[in-house]
Parts: C-alpha cells; structure tokens; sequence
C-alpha cells in the first residue's frame, strides 16, 4: 500500500517534498509537483488526513455548539457557516441542550487538537471552565462576556431592551409585561435591569406576575395569554425576546378576541421570517451577521498566541427596531 515514504522514494524527492505538495506549499518547483502528483495518482495513493492535520498544525474545522434547533440559533449558524465555506473551513455541530457534559465534550476535542476552535451560539457552562481551555485554540462566545481569554460577539441586550420599553412607553403604554427564556443568562438578567431601571425612572411599580420566563416556542406565547387572562389587572404591552414565542402571544390573543394592537400591544425579538407575516414590532439582533463575525473573529485568532490575561476582542453588532403594525 502506498504512502507518503514510498511515494517519496518513487518520486526521487524528500518526504518533506511531498507534504509541501500535499498541502499546496508554495516553495515546491512545478515540474516536481506535477511529478509527484502523478505517482500518487498512479499508485491510488490517499493521504491520510489526520496526517496531514498534524502537518499542517491545523485540522480546518470549527466546532460550534448550539443548545437546540431553535430558529434563533439556526440563523446564527447559518452565518458561522457562509463564512466558514468563503475560507475552506468545516463546520462541526454540537447540540449541546445545556448540558454541561455535551459542552466539555467539545472543549476537550479543542484540547486534543481535534477541532482549531470553538464558538459557542449560547452555554451552560460556567465562564471559568470555558477559559481554562482558551490555551488550546480561539473560543468565542455569542453573548457579551468579561472574560478577557474569551472573545465575544453580541448584542446589547441591555439598550436593546431600553429601546424597546421606550418605544412602548412613546406609544402610551405604562403597563409593560416581557418575557424571556432561560432567566439566569447574562442576557436576560441585562433585560430584567433594563426594565427595572426604566419602570423606576417612570414611577412604575415592578409587577413581578407580569414577567414569563421560559418563553422560546409558540406554546409558551399560548401560554402567557391564557395567564393573562386570568389576572384582574393585566399588561397593555409585551415585550418577548423571541419572535417564535410573541407569535404564540398573538396567534392565542387573537383567538381569544384580543385586538393587537388596541388590547395588548406586543414587540418581539430577532426579527426572524415569522414577524414579518404576523405584522410584528421586532427588534432585529443581526443574527446572521453574529454568526459571521463570530468566524471571523476565530479564523483571525488561530495564529495569535494565547497568554495568560491578554485581551480577547469584544464586537457590539448593532440592533435596530423594526416597526410593523403590532404597536
């Protein structure tokens, strides 16, 4: 069977010659190139790929690790993975469902030089137990993080919020509910302090029956309506991080006889296909642009040297609010 040695025996050059040939180094004469690749041609030879990783010092992957298949973190793959493709990188996928384990997983594939690099679409995992693995490859994170081994990529949850109770609140509107998914992330603890910090400056009192958490799918937004329905005195306005959920919101008050907007006004998140046809408020993250620039971000790391303390960058995409006829 063929390989590397005997084609470079074959071929009269260096083994060193044919792994330049092989990864397309550009210090190798063309007549010899073309001779080497003609004896591997001719003698079937394959070569191995964990081989020529290890040549390299790069395997040409980056795992990502997703939590589930919401459309949220779909449209953020989707730009991890147009990227991925303009610079000849693989993709590896994890669904991780928050599990911690699934998370080490994939770290520990970085440590053994599996994978170049890691993102992570969102986490369970604590942010010291991501960095101390920071020193085997470029780890960033989709979600603003002070950890300075770990880039990041994101969107101010925190003015996006602002923005959006402003909005409701130029529209009349004082009695603001929202809602969230997983409450202890960083980004729905920065939405809680926005809109306490914005009920306070406007002399609301904090209803704490008006805030749902684990709201992502449709269901929950069916959900949310039927409790509200219950209460003697209920919001005017909804603020729901997830377009998919405020699409249960107004799917359930609909069918309920609720009018949107004159009953119960509602702005969504992330601005995904589905606001379009339902005609709703959202505010757009960019997504796909986070996805983007987060394989950006580890593709012109690979090469930087990890120390320890040195300053992993921080990019803000920007957020806008797009406004349909929910309000």
């Amino acid at each position: 069977m063929a390989n590397i040695k005997s084609i470079a025996k074959l071929a009269g050059v260096s083994v060193t010659t044919v792994s330049r040939v092989l990864n397309n180094h550009p210090y190798v004469n063309e007549a010899t190139r073309q001779k080497v690749q003609h004896i591997m041609e001719k003698e079937g030879y394959k070569p191995n790929s964990s081989a020529v990783h290890l040549i390299k010092g790069q395997t040409d992957r980056v795992g990502v690790i997703v939590p589930n298949s919401h459309p949220y973190f779909q449209t953020i793959l989707s730009g991890i993975m147009d990227e991925a493709a303009k610079s000849g990188y693989g993709t590896l996928l994890y669904q991780s469902r928050y599990e911690t384990q699934e998370e080490l997983k994939a770290l520990q594939l970085l440590s053994t030089k599996q994978i170049d690099g890691l993102i992570f679409c969102s986490r369970a995992l604590e942010l010291e137990a991501i960095a101390a693995y920071a020193k085997y490859g470029p780890i960033v994170t989709c979600e603003y993080t002070e950890n300075e081994q770990i880039a990041a990529v994101y969107t101010d949850h925190y003015e996006a919020f602002l923005k959006g109770i402003q909005y409701l609140i130029q529209h009349g509107h004082r009695a603001i509910g929202y809602c969230v998914g997983r409450p202890d992330s960083a980004s729905s603890q920065a939405r809680y302090l926005a809109y306490k910090t914005l009920l306070h400056e406007q002399g609301e009192v904090l209803h704490p029956e008006w805030i749902f958490t684990d709201c992502t799918e449709i269901k929950d937004g069916i959900r949310v309506i039927d409790t509200l329905m219950k209460m003697k005195e209920r919001p005017t306005a909804l603020l729901v991080t997830g377009d998919e959920a405020a699409a249960g919101v107004i799917l359930r008050a609909q069918a309920l006889g609720l009018r949107i907007p004159q009953d119960l006004a509602i702005i969504g998140f992330d601005n995904l296909p589905i606001s379009e046809a339902l005609g709703l408020t959202s505010i757009d993250q960019h997504l796909q642009e986070i996805g983007r620039e987060a394989f950006r971000t580890f593709y012109n790391s690979r090469n930087v040297e990890v120390k320890d303390n040195a300053p992993s960058s921080k990019t803000v995409i920007p957020f806008e609010l797009v406004e349909r006829s929910s309000v």
